[in-house]
């Protein structure tokens, strides 16, 4: 398991010029399958104004947790219940008397987590992280349609890329690659813990860019 760590960010603007949301998600595009059985979910979106000071923040820490995924109109997520896991583990989903919960994680494949579902029908589950004082994690990454008997295995990597766009809520499933370009992408584990961003518009080419503060 990587050491424990939490990183705190900041995305701040001043006089930005144009209002725009920017979209969050932990994406790794080397992930084999990605938008095929597994789909990123949308971290946050926030709003910055044209005029004026704005500041979003945004905290993650690298433990893991499995999910029941619960979808609402087939596109947003929650968890229904959730086991923590780390780098190496597996667990496994049962239900029971319309109960459903996951079993104590136990030694896995090294440098992956697993879920096996063996509740008897197909099921959707999600992998996220989970904060201090959270009971539920938040998703990150989405299996969708898991059968019966089924593993999910994932090697995952906290690549946080941010994007300009106004077409995605929080919680929502990626189901496809995001049409507008990724403006900062950054491993996670390799900033501070408590690091600040600027994000500047250019006004002559309407080119949006994040920087260290």
């Amino acid at each position: 398991m990587s050491p424990p760590f939490t990183r705190h960010l900041t995305f701040q603007s001043n006089d930005l010029g144009k209002e725009v949301s920017i979209m969050l998600a932990l994406v790794d595009e080397n992930m084999q399958s990605l938008y095929k059985d597994r789909f990123p979910v949308v971290w946050k979106v926030s709003k910055f104004g044209k005029s004026g000071a704005y500041r979003a923040q945004a905290t993650y820490t690298n433990q893991l947790a499995f999910a029941k995924a619960q979808l609402t109109d087939g596109n947003f997520i929650s968890a229904g219940t959730s086991v923590k896991v780390n780098v190496g583990q597996k667990t496994t989903l049962t239900e029971a008397n319309d109960v459903f919960s996951f079993s104590s994680p136990q030694q896995g494949s090294s440098g992956f987590v697993q879920a096996l579902n063996n509740t008897g029908a197909i099921q959707d589950i999600a992998v996220g992280f989970l904060n201090k004082g959270d009971f539920m994690p938040t998703p990150a990454l989405y299996f969708d349609e898991v059968g019966d008997g089924s593993h999910v295995t994932a090697q995952f990597t906290p690549i946080l890329r941010v994007y300009i766009t106004s077409d995605y809520q929080e919680t929502s499933i990626i189901r496809g690659a995001i049409e507008t370009p990724v403006i900062w992408k950054q491993d996670l584990s390799v900033l501070a813990e408590n690091t600040v961003w600027n994000l500047k518009r250019d006004g002559v080419t309407g080119r949006y860019t994040i920087s260290h503060a």
